[in-house]
């Protein structure tokens, strides 16, 4: 028998920009949410629900299995899985959700999609259903009706249409797979066709839809696998309906063992939001920019003044209440789980910068069939005048402490941002006195930062005006554009975060004792943001051997978490982290040969 383990975050990711779905790697679904990713998690097993083992899943899988294996269809979102029995039976587990093109909009149902084909003799299955709700307290009530299985999960419903004898599926009997059959779990509707017709119409739809979006990336030559499918799962993580971008697309997986450092990260940073806009746009892919536009103006325009919180709902919501939920154990039995984010209540004062440089391309990209005019510039402004008034005053900052408050150096570096961004838009539309003005407004905010956030003794920007704690993000200056690589004091900054914050080839984001102690785990996008600026310094051969090794640390699958414990080398914290992939992305570009350079 396959050995049950739970050592690593090895995930597989399905989705569709609506809904999405964790795959453990014999290919149960341990996670999902529903209707939203940051809703009620229909299937729980990944936090082990207090209602005991194999609860929250919905696993398909051969009798005797003996070995297991997965992969994606190149350059999909479709997950294949395979299993094999005692007796060398072979079967394959094809699982997606539909997303492709159709009557001029992009059809992507709230529907899971599993095949399951025998490929070598006639194995033996059995199909446990068993979604929960309520945070894992409750078990669905299962109806059964004529040819199909209807879970209801309190404000949910879901139906299971199947080829396979529903007689079995709901009463878990083990039977012989001497044909393929299809699952489809989605909303209480009837299909419009035979299960196995649809199932292979979505199936078909959506690998080409797939193709065509991965053809149309703009990638380096070099790491094109991995690009590819960091790419694939930025485009996951959004939720396209609206335009919000989740950080990552669970809550509760700690940042390492037993810390409590249990965040709920199924929310919209707009800090993160930014990075994953820019990378994005980096391989051509502007219609996320686009719809995140939608968002944050609709965010925005309702905000008093201006101001901005650091996080939303997907749908909006401001009020994110922080709360424990008792029906789940935990990952590896790490409590505690929470849902809700507190943080929505700090002040993070870089976010103005964040929203005003994720947009700002809208201003200058042709291929855009609306790019940004006057209208546009003027909502920004609103937030261009939180930023004149805020960057000089504590916030949480990017690292969110939850009981202290610094000037911090790249909050103050963002509202630089946001600042100089506007006057640059503001020459491109040609409005002269609002160009000086906010580039007047930013070369005070720079002169304030070379002063302050500036360590004389240390040789080094510093994480707060007139401390003497270094942090990651000080790597970041010239990907805003604050200066450059070249710089002294930006070089000399680089040499002392490396003395404080690396570790081999992983770089924590600080070491400084926070609310919850010393951090234990490196930041795998600050590795990566170690990896770039060596690449600006001319450290190209070190560079690469961080970035060999970091992704070496991927699942399988190639996917990443938040953060790597350097000397298990264990994957931890919430799954997939877009900061992660985004991080890989810009990297992979750093170190990238040019394309004239190769064929």
């Amino acid at each position: 028998m396959v050995q049950e383990h739970t050592a690593s975050l090895d995930l597989g990711l399905i989705g569709n920009s609506t809904t999405a779905a964790l795959l453990n790697t014999y290919g149960d679904v341990c996670w999902m949410c529903l209707p939203r990713f940051d809703g009620d998690p229909v299937f729980c097993g990944l936090l082990e629900p207090q209602s005991g083992p194999e609860t929250g899943i919905w696993s398909i899988r051969c009798d005797e299995m003996t070995h297991v294996s997965r992969n994606y269809r190149r350059n999909t979102a479709i997950l294949e899985t395979y299993q094999t029995d005692a007796q060398g039976n072979r079967l394959r587990i094809t699982d997606f959700m539909p997303r492709f093109r159709d009557r001029g909009r992009t059809f992507r149902g709230r529907t899971l999609v599993r095949i399951v084909e025998p490929l070598e003799g006639m194995p033996r299955i059995t199909v446990r259903l068993r979604p929960r709700h309520d945070y894992g307290e409750k078990a669905a009530r299962i109806h059964r009706g004529s040819n199909h299985l209807r879970y209801e999960m309190g404000l949910e419903e879901m139906r299971l249409t199947t080829s396979a004898p529903i007689e079995f599926v709901l009463h878990e009997t083990p039977f012989l797979l001497d044909r393929p059959h299809v699952f489809l779990l989605g909303p209480d509707e009837p299909l419009s066709d035979a299960p196995h017709a649809i199932a292979m119409h979505f199936l078909e739809r959506t690998q080409d839809y797939w193709i065509d979006w991965v053809r149309s990336l703009t990638i380096p030559p070099d790491y094109q696998e991995a690009v590819i499918r960091a790419a694939i799962t930025l485009k996951l993580c959004e939720y396209e309906e609206t335009g919000g971008i989740v950080a990552a697309l669970t809550t509760s997986i700690p940042e390492y063992e037993g810390t409590t450092r249990n965040w709920d990260y199924r929310y919209c940073w707009l800090r993160d939001s930014f990075f994953t806009v820019k990378a994005l746009n980096g391989l051509g892919v502007t219609k996320t920019m686009e719809d995140y536009l939608a968002y944050v103006l609709n965010l925005a325009t309702s905000a008093p003044e201006g101001y901005m919180q650091p996080l939303f709902g997907l749908g909006h919501e401001h009020v994110l209440t922080e709360e424990t939920c008792l029906g789940l154990g935990g990952y590896r039995g790490n409590l505690p789980v929470r849902r809700g984010n507190a943080a929505y209540t700090q002040v993070q004062n870089d976010g103005y910068g964040s929203v005003i440089l994720a947009v700002s391309q809208a201003f200058f990209d042709q291929r855009l069939p609306r790019m940004g005019g006057v209208d546009l510039f003027q909502r920004l402004e609103m937030l261009g005048h939180q930023a004149v008034a805020r960057w000089n005053t504590p916030d949480a900052g990017l690292w969110e402490f939850r009981s202290r408050e610094s000037i911090h150096t790249h909050s103050a570096m963002m509202c630089w941002g946001a600042c100089d961004r506007l006057a640059r838009i503001a020459a491109h539309l040609n409005l002269p006195d609002r160009a000086a003005y906010w580039g007047a407004e930013a070369a005070k905010i720079r002169e304030a930062v070379e002063a302050y956030g500036w360590n004389e003794k240390l040789q080094s920007y510093v994480m707060a005006f007139g401390g003497d704690d270094l942090d990651a993000s000080l790597l970041l200056m010239p990907e805003i554009g604050f200066t450059t690589g070249q710089d002294p004091r930006y070089r000399s900054t680089v040499a002392a975060i490396e003395t404080q914050l690396r570790q081999g080839h992983h770089l924590f984001r600080y070491k400084a004792p926070d609310d919850f102690g010393t951090p234990e785990t490196a930041f795998t996008v600050c590795t990566f943001w170690l990896i770039e600026a060596l690449s600006r310094l001319g450290r190209h051969d070190e560079a690469r051997e961080i970035f060999a090794e970091v992704l070496a640390q991927r699942t399988p699958l190639g996917l990443l978490s938040e953060g790597i414990h350097v000397s298990s080398k264990t994957l931890w914290g919430n799954f997939p982290q877009t900061y992660s992939m985004v991080g890989l992305i810009n990297a992979a570009w750093k170190l990238s040969r040019k394309w004239e350079d190769v064929v």
